[in-house]
């Protein structure tokens, strides 16, 4: 239950994304007014691989800003058109240098649908992490895009961290499967005191085969993610 001076403090929410994303979150955090804490699950190493000639490629697909970033470092190559998963790898991808880049505006699925939209009898670089969060080559052959290769390219892995759960905490953000996953390990107790917002469908099930009842954004973007903590919040105060 919240304490009864709550009203005196802003809520805590526990960033659990890796950085440099959750400096970025707790920016927006402080900016409604509640309390960051920062503790990621996850850290970001960026990889060295070789990049192949991108010529024979029509088009690169990035899934995360991490791959944008990743990729970025590794070539100064941004003649390739760029499809993105959503607005804001979009944007990462512009200001990475690339010029011609479309968004999909929502989840590895409308990326697919996105492509296969636009693409035929194509072949797509996809700079990934070493664990992806979907299966792209199923989401093409859903959205009926049989005539598209994808080359995944390893550009960055995502490490579990040491840190600890925070001492206290309001509300908890998940911004990935694979967060939510290593999440659904920690003090089951603790976590069922708190508000839980989760990016995505996908994030929300491990946390959800426990029992839990995390809020979901309506869609896969951190704007989302941010309107439904909101309203989380607003429904706990208003039930106390």
């Amino acid at each position: 239950m919240t304490a009864p001076n709550a009203e005196a403090r802003p809520a805590r929410i526990w960033i659990t994304r890796a950085e440099p994303g959750a400096a970025r979150t707790a920016a927006r955090l402080q900016a409604m007014g509640l309390e960051p804490i920062i503790a990621p699950l996850l850290t970001i190493q960026n990889l060295t691989p070789p990049v192949p000639d991108l010529a024979p490629f029509d088009a690169l697909a990035f899934t995360s800003i991490n791959g944008v970033a990743a990729f970025a470092a590794l070539t100064p190559e941004r003649d390739r058109p760029v499809f993105a998963v959503g607005d804001a790898t979009a944007q990462a991808a512009r200001d990475a240098g690339f010029d011609e880049v479309r968004s999909a505006s929502g989840d590895l699925h409308a990326l697919a649908r996105l492509i296969a939209s636009e693409l035929s009898h194509a072949s797509v670089l996809v700079p990934q992490a070493e664990t992806p969060a979907g299966d792209f080559d199923a989401a093409l052959v859903i959205a009926g895009a049989r005539n598209v290769s994808i080359q995944p390219l390893i550009v960055y892995r995502a490490q579990t961290t040491t840190v600890a759960m925070p001492t206290t905490f309001d509300a908890i953000l998940i911004h990935s499967p694979r967060a939510a996953k290593i999440m659904a390990e920690q003090d089951i107790v603790r976590l069922s005191h708190a508000v839980t917002a989760c990016i995505s469908p996908a994030a929300a099930a491990p946390l959800v085969a426990l029992g839990l009842t995390p809020a979901v954004a309506q869609t896969p973007d951190e704007a989302s993610l941010l309107t439904i903590l909101k309203a989380a919040l607003g429904k706990r105060d208003t039930a106390v």
